[in-house]
């Protein structure tokens, strides 16, 4: 039984109205241009903080110096093997995992790593050839600075915080300068200043961006054709339906151009090209493909294989017939057959055992134009899936 005041309440509570009352029509009309006030001066900020995010990065040579160490540097890694690392705290966590997420959708290995899980065992999920990638606003978030005495200092390390200067960012205390990047993502005004609030907005809108831009560079730093393979990735949705239609309709179209394709640099004149001088090489090259000389290629696939698989002091010329191959051994196809042509007819060839001889895993597609000349390359997995190509 209910005490009496208790009763004389709930009697007052089941009298109440079951919806609130409607507010005055003036009200509403007032409250909704003080909501649009508020949007567009955030918006408006927000466009602000990238107008000055873009502007550093156009006209400081150092910011842009050291965005491009740091893509090649992870580019570098990830071909031999290594992951992409990624940690934060907070709403730049939550970055962080979005950086995660586009990175494994172009097939280049990330994680994430919550620096407190960190502390309680994850550190053993960070390998050799890992590159670890700090997200702090701050530069000084404790989490993070916890977590990072405990990283290898040769573990190369990449941070995106409002830090302008190697020597005011904590996160470089005690690191090796050879393997730190700075990737300065300020904003022009304070949270605080602009919004009365201190809640991470325009802060997390510039790190976003500048992931993303990062994450684009290391795909177009790793893969000769990012839609291809990011077709391979994610095939599911409407952007797996619209990749397809996308694709490139001829096989010219679809091909790296020979005479683009970097020649490999040896760092001594002396001794004969290594495998690592051979993936210096690829680290920059745009499209993936290099070549030992003017008539041998390696494709971008066969380069990770050896990344992860050979002993970077090896001589080139000792690689497997596979890894390097040479312009007599590339497959003819016309440059104006379509994209689909092509695989229906290496399809058709692989129903017999002398078609499987020349088209199967690692072969080189040479694109020929219309004056009989091999003009541009394709890997064979990139017009047909690599399961077609397996011999049961």
């Amino acid at each position: 039984m209910l005490s009496s005041p208790n009763a004389k309440l709930h009697e007052s509570l089941l009298r109440l109205p079951l919806t609130p009352p409607d507010f005055p029509d003036g009200l509403d009309r007032e409250g909704d241009e003080t909501l649009w006030v508020i949007a567009s001066h955030v918006i408006r900020t927000e466009r602000d903080a990238l107008t000055h995010l873009h502007d550093l990065y156009l006209s400081d040579q150092r910011a842009q110096r050291s965005f491009a160490q740091a893509v090649n540097t992870i580019a570098k890694q990830s071909l031999q093997g290594g992951r992409v690392i990624v940690s934060g705290v907070g709403k730049s966590g939550k970055i962080g995992q979005k950086f995660v997420a586009t990175l494994n959708s172009f097939g280049i290995r990330s994680a994430f790593l919550h620096p407190t899980e960190a502390l309680h065992g994850d550190l053993g999920m960070i390998g050799s050839n890992d590159t670890i990638v700090i997200l702090t606003y701050s530069g000084r978030t404790p989490e993070i600075l916890s977590m990072l005495e405990f990283v290898p200092s040769d573990r190369p390390l990449v941070a995106m915080t409002s830090c302008k200067e190697y020597s005011s960012c904590p996160l470089f205390a005690h690191r090796r300068p050879s393997n730190s990047f700075l990737l300065s993502a300020p904003v022009p005004c304070s949270e605080m200043e602009s919004f009365g609030v201190p809640a991470p907005t325009s802060s997390t809108t510039v790190a976003l961006t500048l992931t993303d831009a990062l994450a684009l560079a290391i795909v177009h730093r790793l893969h000769p054709s990012p839609l291809a393979v990011f077709h391979e990735y994610h095939p599911g949705g409407s952007i797996g339906a619209s990749a397809i239609r996308s694709s490139p309709r001829l096989m010219g179209e679809a091909a790296i151009k020979v005479s683009g394709i970097l020649i490999i640099t040896p760092r001594s004149t002396v001794e004969a090209l290594t495998v690592l001088d051979a993936l210096l090489t690829a680290a920059q090259s745009a499209s993936g493909w290099i070549r030992p000389s003017s008539d041998m290629v390696i494709a971008p696939r066969q380069i990770q294989r050896i990344g992860r698989t050979v002993d970077l002091s090896q001589p080139l010329h000792l690689l497997d017939a596979g890894a390097v191959r040479e312009k007599d051994d590339w497959i003819s196809v016309p440059a104006t057959n379509t994209v689909r042509e092509t695989r229906d007819w290496i399809v058709h060839m692989r129903q017999s055992e002398r078609g499987r001889t020349f088209l199967k895993e690692g072969t080189v597609l040479g694109i020929v134009d219309s004056e009989q000349c091999v003009s541009g390359v394709v890997e064979i997995e990139d017009i047909v899936e690599e399961r077609e190509l397996l011999d049961y």
